[in-house]
């Protein structure tokens, strides 16, 4: 019985970045000999087992043959005869095929084990597919995407593009499971880069099977004097990766991602203008989150963000008013830090423009400050006033409305 470090823990350390898991595989055991080790087993689908003390995974050397469609379409075999590098061969990229002992220092590179020249491939800063066996299995195609958007010095080697486009060409990406499609997309977003998904995806023709909603915006333009890079698509991935770089979490970068979707149906007669998008986007908003399984909280925020984005820019605009009406719809007086998350939305889109990337977003303190005020407001001293007035139910709620927009005007006229 041997152990190997492999995959990530390995790719890292030769990069030179921190390492945050390590896995192990086992080579010449039998899952009864790992639990008498002590190990626990925790795989449904092949051998895994924790580490006793350490809490690891550990996998039994495995191979895999595909008996379907989808992710899902494999048998997996395990047995103490499978070999490292027969292990090593069904792995996804060569970056993620090498092995090293289990006592490896990560300074000698002398006991690594490369059979597939991930070593080199690391200098030469490409994502290159092991064996052709990477086609079995299309949600490699997302794993690739993910890995762009991590390592933005790193290119797609030709022939794995080549590979990718063969496996959506022939349907594949067609069987693939939302929630491992949306598990893919989500670690992808949080990455520092996450456009470059997205850019591989559309260049092996993944996106528009995926998420067509956000394909076809590529070559849909809006009216310069807004946007000066026109191309929605293009838009689209400024405001992102402006997320990226205030490190927003996942639901605002999801939010970032959707807010757009409706200027893909607006009608061909209609450019660069695009009435009612807004409406439209928040439909496709939910629609995606459906097929997808997005999490509520990404849904519920992304929804916001695609309705009320256009008036957020514009409330400085706004009287007290029109101000509380719009806090209302976008429930902030329940969810003051949803409304957080979807101001920080709104100015990665404003920013996320040909020339807007430095610029201010008043439209968020503004608001932030107005929500401040209205909330400052004492509810239940207002309802008891009310209440002694003879209101009641609609008469108390206006009676709060109203108290809320003094507030609002006050701080307005400050």
């Amino acid at each position: 019985m041997q152990t190997y470090m492999v995959g990530g823990a390995v790719r890292d350390q030769l990069l030179g970045r921190p390492v945050q898991d390590r896995d192990w595989v086992v080579v010449g055991a039998t899952p009864a000999q790992m639990e008498a080790a002590g190990f626990r087993p925790v795989g449904r689908d092949f051998p895994v087992f924790l580490h006793p003390h350490t809490h690891e995974e550990y996998a039994l050397a495995r191979t895999e043959r595909k008996s379907g469609h989808g992710y899902q379409g494999f048998t997996v075999f395990a047995s103490p005869d499978v070999t490292l590098e027969e292990d090593l061969a069904r792995r996804d990229l060569t970056i993620n095929a090498i092995a090293a002992p289990a006592d490896w220092d990560g300074r000698d590179l002398g006991p690594l084990i490369d059979p597939f020249g991930g070593r080199a491939d690391v200098q030469a800063r490409v994502l290159r597919h092991v064996t052709d066996a990477f086609a079995e299995d299309p949600l490699r195609i997302l794993r690739v995407a993910r890995f762009a958007a991590r390592f933005p010095d790193f290119s797609v080697a030709p022939q794995t593009l080549r590979l990718m486009q063969d496996i959506v060409a022939a349907g594949e990406a067609r069987h693939l499971v939302a929630e491992r499609v949306w598990q893919e997309l989500a670690r992808g977003l949080m990455e520092a880069h996450p456009a470059r998904m997205f850019d591989v995806l559309r260049a092996c023709g993944a996106l528009a099977v995926v998420l067509p909603e956000l394909d076809r915006l590529w070559g849909v333009p809006q009216r310069p004097e807004y946007h000066p890079e026109v191309d929605t698509g293009v838009h689209v991935m400024l405001v992102l990766q402006m997320a990226a770089r205030l490190q927003a979490p996942l639901p605002v970068r999801w939010a970032c991602l959707t807010h757009d979707l409706g200027k893909g149906t607006t009608p061909a007669e209609l450019l660069p203008r695009h009435h009612g998008h807004e409406e439209r986007s928040a439909e496709l908003v939910i629609a995606l989150g459906q097929r997808l399984r997005v999490p509520n909280a990404c849904t519920a925020l992304a929804q916001v963000v695609a309705r009320e984005h256009g008036n957020i820019h514009r409330s400085g605009e706004l009287n007290a008013t029109a101000v509380v009406r719009l806090l209302e719809r976008c429930d902030a007086f329940r969810k003051p830090r949803r409304f957080a998350d979807v101001l920080l939305a709104c100015e990665c889109d404003a920013r996320g423009r040909g020339g807007f990337s430095e610029s201010a977003y008043p439209p968020r303190p503004r608001l932030q400050a107005a929500l401040a005020a209205a909330l400052g407001v004492d509810t239940a001293a207002v309802a008891t006033q009310a209440q002694a007035r003879g209101a009641t139910g609609e008469g108390i709620g206006a009676a709060i409305r109203q108290a809320r927009i003094r507030a609002v005007a006050r701080l307005l006229t400050s």
